[in-house]
C-alpha cells in the first residue's frame, strides 16, 4: 500500500527522475576504500546542521525572546518542561560539533588541495558556511541572556563601533538602540532563528550543487599535478572509466560516521546537560566572570591579553585580513600539486594555526579576563581621596564612594593606578567631565558601543547622584571641577 502511495506520488513529481542521477554519480574509485573516510566530514556536518534546525524548532515552543522573560524561560527549559534541559543540552552541543566538523572538513580540504581547479567556488562557497556555522554560534550565545551574552554583545557592539563612519549606524541597528536591551535581544533572536540559517540553507544548497557539477576530488597523489588545461578531460575519463556510484560504498561511510557523530553528541548532551544561563544579565553582578563560548575563547584571550592601543587592530583588522586570507586561498594557488607531502608550507601553516589557535583558547580559559574582576572587594578606594586634611566628603559623596565599589565600577577604572585598567584612571574624572557628562556616561556608556556598557537599567536614581557626586570632585588638589561653556558664561 505505501509502496502505491509512494509510486502515486513519484509519478507526479517525479522525485525518482530528479535524486536517482545525483545519487548515482560517478565519483573516483579511491574514495570507496579507506581514503573514502577523509570525505565524511561535510555529510556530517550536513547531519549536525539538521539536528540544530529540529531542537531549535522544539526550543523556540518554550523560549521567549524577550528581556524580562529569556532567562526565566530558560531555567523552565531546564528544570520545568520534561526533557527541556536534553533539547538544550543536545542543540548547544550539537551546535559546537558542527563547528569542529566544519573546520576539519575544510582543514582536510585544504591539505588535500581540494580547493584547486575546478573547485574554487566550491571553497569559496564553503567559507561562508564556515562563517554562517559561528555566526549561529555566536547568536546562540547571546539567546543565553546571561552574563555572558550581556559581555559578548557588548564586545560585538565595540567592535562594530569602531568601523569608520558607519560604526555607531551599525551598533544602532545591532541593538536596536543605544543600550543592551529587549530590542538587541529580539535581533539576535531574529538573527539566529531566521537570518542566518537562512543564509546557512542557501549557501549550502549553492556548495551542494557545485559538488554535483564540479565532482569530488580524488585523493591526491605525490606528482599529480593540477593543470587546468587536461584536468577536466583526465577527471571526466576516470570518473567514467573507473569511478563508482556515489550511493554505493561512499554513502555508506558517510551514514556510519554520520551515526556515530550522532551516537556522540547524544552521549555528550546526556552526561554534560546544557549550557548555562549562569544568573540573569546585570553588569554589575557581583562575582561574574563572563567569558565567551569556546569557538571565540582564541579572540577574547587576544583582546584580553593585549593593550589597549591594540584593540582597534584586533576588532577590525584582524577578523576582516582572516576571512580575506582564507577566501584569497584559491585565488592564490589553484593549480599544481595537491599532496601534503609536497606542500610543506601548507602543512607547516595548519600546524601553526591550531598550535596558536589552541595556545589562545587555554589562554581563554584560564588567564583572567583584562578587568581586574576582584578590584572592587580587594582594593579599597584611596583613604586620601576620601578624607584628608585637604578634601572632606559630604554624605552624599561618601554615598557615592560606597555607589562606585559596590557597583564593581574599579573592575575596569582604577584610582590612583590601582584596579582594573579596561577604562580610564578615574582619580581626576572631575576635572574632565562634567555632572551632565558622566551621568549620560554611566547611563548609556560609550557611544557608539565602545568598551563601557550602559548601566541606566542597573543603577537606581538616587545611587547615580550618590556617584556621580562622588566622581565630580574627583580633581587635583585646588583644580577647578571640569564645567560647560555655557557655565561660564556671566
Amino acid at each position: 500500500m505505501f509502496k502505491r502511495i509512494y509510486d502515486w506520488i513519484d509519478f507526479r513529481l517525479g522525485i525518482r527522475e530528479t535524486f536517482m542521477p545525483m545519487l548515482r554519480h560517478p565519483v573516483p574509485r579511491e574514495i570507496a576504500g579507506p581514503l573514502g573516510w577523509w570525505y565524511v566530514f561535510g555529510s556530517a556536518s550536513l547531519t549536525l546542521f539538521l539536528i540544530q534546525i529540529l531542537t531549535g524548532i522544539g526550543l523556540a515552543l518554550t523560549y521567549v525572546p524577550s528581556a524580562d522573560q529569556a532567562y526565566e524561560s530558560l531555567l523552565y527549559l531546564n528544570y520545568q518542561q520534561p526533557w527541556g534541559w536534553f533539547l538544550r543540552s543536545l542543540h548547544y552541543w550539537s551546535s559546537s560539533a558542527m563547528v569542529v566538523l566544519v573546520l576539519v572538513h575544510m582543514t582536510q580540504v585544504f591539505l588535500h588541495g581540494s580547493y584547486k581547479y575546478p573547485r574554487e567556488l566550491t571553497w569559496l562557497v564553503g567559507v561562508l558556511l564556515l562563517l554562517c556555522t559561528l555566526g549561529m554560534a555566536f547568536t546562540g550565545q547571546v539567546l543565553r541572556w546571561d552574563p555572558d551574552a550581556y559581555w559578548g554583545v557588548g564586545v560585538g557592539a565595540s567592535m562594530a563601533g569602531r568601523v569608520p563612519e558607519a560604526g555607531p549606524t551599525i551598533v544602532d541597528l545591532l541593538l536596536g538602540g543605544a543600550i543592551i536591551g529587549g530590542d538587541t535581544l529580539s535581533r539576535f533572536f531574529a538573527l539566529h532563528v531566521f537570518v542566518i540559517p537562512g543564509a546557512l540553507m542557501f549557501f549550502l544548497a549553492i556548495h551542494l550543487w557545485l559538488i554535483l557539477k564540479r565532482g569530488i576530488s580524488a585523493p591526491p597523489k605525490a606528482g599529480a599535478r593540477v593543470d587546468p588545461a587536461t584536468y577536466d578531460s583526465e577527471y571526466e575519463r576516470d570518473t567514467h572509466e573507473h569511478g563508482v556510484p556515489f550511493n554505493a560504498e561512499p554513502i555508506l561511510k558517510d551514514i556510519i560516521f554520520s551515526a556515530l557523530v550522532v551516537i556522540a553528541v547524544v552521549g555528550i548532551a546526556a552526561v554534560a546537560g546544557p549550557k548555562g544561563p549562569s544568573a540573569p544579565p546585570d553588569p554589575t553582578l557581583p562575582g561574574a566572570n563572563p567569558r565567551p563560548d569556546w569557538p571565540f575563547l582564541w579572540l577574547f584571550a587576544l583582546l584580553a591579553l593585549s593593550p589597549p592601543s591594540a584593540e582597534t587592530v584586533i576588532m577590525l583588522i584582524l577578523p576582516v585580513a582572516l576571512i580575506l586570507a582564507l577566501l584569497a586561498v584559491p585565488l592564490i594557488s589553484n593549480r599544481g600539486e595537491r599532496a601534503p607531502s609536497r606542500r610543506p608550507v601548507a602543512v607547516l601553516l595548519v600546524i601553526f594555526i591550531y598550535t596558536t589557535l589552541g595556545a589562545l583558547t587555554h589562554l581563554g580559559h584560564t588567564a583572567p579576563w583584562s578587568p581586574v574582576m576582584t578590584a572592587w572587594s580587594s582594593d579599597p578606594i584611596p583613604t586620601e581621596l576620601i578624607a584628608s586634611k585637604e578634601r572632606t566628603l559630604s554624605p552624599l559623596q561618601l554615598q557615592g564612594a560606597v555607589v562606585f565599589q559596590n557597583k564593581q565600577c574599579r573592575n575596569c577604572h582604577s584610582l590612583d593606578s590601582i584596579g582594573g585598567k579596561r577604562g580610564p584612571d578615574l582619580t581626576h574624572v572631575g576635572q574632565r567631565m562634567t555632572t551632565d557628562q558622566l551621568i549620560d556616561q554611566v547611563s548609556n556608556g560609550t557611544p557608539g558601543g565602545g568598551n563601557m556598557p550602559a548601566y541606566g537599567k542597573q543603577i537606581s536614581p538616587a545611587e547615580m547622584t550618590a556617584l556621580v557626586d562622588f566622581l565630580t570632585q574627583l580633581v587635583p588638589l585646588g583644580a577647578a571641577p571640569a564645567r560647560t561653556p555655557t557655565q561660564d558664561v556671566p
